[in-house]
């Protein structure tokens, strides 16, 4: 029997959803493989929680080997693709090439930090694991220099911090450092005050959502003391803070900025037609011109056959997107006709801080508490096995009771000193696998 390959280039929401749904679908012949530089999907809608100390970090992330069955997953870095031989270039251990009958990239989009000048450089990004998990160090190191600092004003400045972006990344950001900031600085004696700005240069918050929500988010977060600036633009981005469109100079600590996205450079690549950075697909996700290749998720702009519409990027569609793929896989593998992409979303919620959300389902607004009760729900019911749903559960439960974790995760390696080093390299020359794993 002739063993088939289809090869997924990405291991977020679309990805694992599709090797998910390929194991169930596709017989036996076909092998599965699951290319990511991770091992695990991160769940970033929980990434401002993890800033504002409400969930610990491994609770946001779950092992894609524990999604999957007989997928292969391989832990590399995707190099290139080459259409006209069905191949794609990794490297792993080592660098090496693996050939393909159906590839799917759902590789997503990358942060773009050219929008604003100086934003490179002095603003924090929120897009992984580890962006979320240093913005909670930084917010705890601020606090720390603070509470040493005499001087009122630049103690005012180390507690002081800036979002940039007013969308449901920097909404619930906002919120979510606000709450922490306030819980800790009982710890904190000599930190007279905290402030958090957010920054957007729309009209209103949550521009996504329904004109009502976004203007019920802005009352309450400024009820919560967090300055709220709208059709404010950040014009640059320097070491003391930020000065907007108009010349008002905003200082503060540390700058996070949750604006700006930018094509996959392995998208970029691809000599075919894109839209803003998004690959083009057809209405059942194959890419024209570029025979057994398909694209899902952010990477890709797949139109919705139910209203006309290009899918916007988020976790919501690239999970259905995935589901109709998988379908569509199988009924290529059968002969027969694959399906146009056709979803209603269900509707959208936001946290914006202090037991409060926003949402919108099926046409239905929610605020407040209720709104809340039902985000962290909906995110619940997302995370996989039962095991992982108890733990967050706990978690949540835990942190609406007793005050943050104000620990510094640092991750300081012990080294040898360098009359034990000097005696080890004496004792006998280290091979070169050693050497390069150090």
């Amino acid at each position: 029997m002739h063993t088939k390959n289809v090869v997924i280039v990405g291991g977020g929401f679309a990805g694992a959803k599709l090797a998910e749904r390929l194991e169930r679908q596709l017989p036996d012949e076909w092998r599965i493989t699951l290319l990511s530089s991770e091992n695990f999907i991160t769940y970033n809608p929980l990434l401002p929680e993890v800033v504002g100390a409400s969930v610990l970090p491994g609770h946001v992330i779950v092992p894609l080997r524990h999604l999957t069955g007989r997928t292969r997953v391989c832990m590399v870095q995707v190099t290139g693709i080459d259409l006209a031989r069905r191949t794609v270039s990794y490297l792993g251990e080592g660098s090496g090439i693996m050939g393909y009958d159906e590839l799917v990239l759902a590789c997503g989009q990358g942060a773009d930090l050219s929008l604003v000048k100086g934003m490179a450089q002095y603003a924090l990004p929120l897009k992984t694991l580890g962006d979320a998990l240093f913005m909670r160090n930084r917010a705890i190191v601020r606090l720390e220099q603070a509470e040493l600092q005499p001087d009122p004003e630049l103690r005012r400045w180390l507690s002081s911090f800036i979002v940039i972006g007013g969308g449901f990344s920097g909404v619930e950001v906002a919120g979510g450092l606000a709450d922490f900031l306030r819980a800790s600085r009982r710890f904190y004696r000599s930190v007279d005050d905290v402030r958090v700005h957010l920054v957007h240069s729309g009209e209103r918050l949550l521009p996504e959502l329904s004109p009502q929500l976004g203007r019920f988010a802005e009352r309450r977060m400024r009820a919560e003391g967090i300055d709220v600036r709208l059709r404010a633009r950040a014009a640059r981005v320097d070491d003391r803070g930020i000065t907007l469109n108009d010349g008002e100079v905003l200082a503060a600590g540390t700058v996070i900025c949750t604006i700006g996205t930018a094509p996959n450079p392995l998208i970029t690549a691809l000599l075919l037609p894109k839209q803003r950075g998004r690959l083009e697909v057809a209405p059942d996700m194959s890419v024209p011109g570029a025979p057994g290749v398909w694209a899902i998720g952010d990477c890709a702009a797949v139109p919705n056959a139910r209203d006309g519409t290009t899918s916007p990027p988020t976790a919501q569609f690239a999970e259905r997107q995935a589901t109709q793929l998988a379908g569509n896989l199988a009924r290529r593998a059968r002969g027969e006709t694959t399906r146009a992409f056709r979803y209603r979303p269900l509707g959208q919620l936001a946290s914006i801080g202090h037991n409060k959300a926003v949402a919108e389902l099926l046409g239905v607004r929610v605020t407040g508490f209720v709104a809340w009760l039902l985000w962290r729900g909906v995110y619940l019911l997302k995370i996989p096995t039962f095991a992982r749903k108890v733990r967050l559960f706990l978690e949540w439960n835990w942190a609406m009771f007793f005050p943050p974790d104000i620990s510094h995760l640092g991750y300081t390696r012990t080294l040898a000193t360098p009359a034990v080093a000097a005696d080890a390299g004496s004792a006998s020359e280290p091979r070169a696998a050693d050497r390069a794993a150090a």
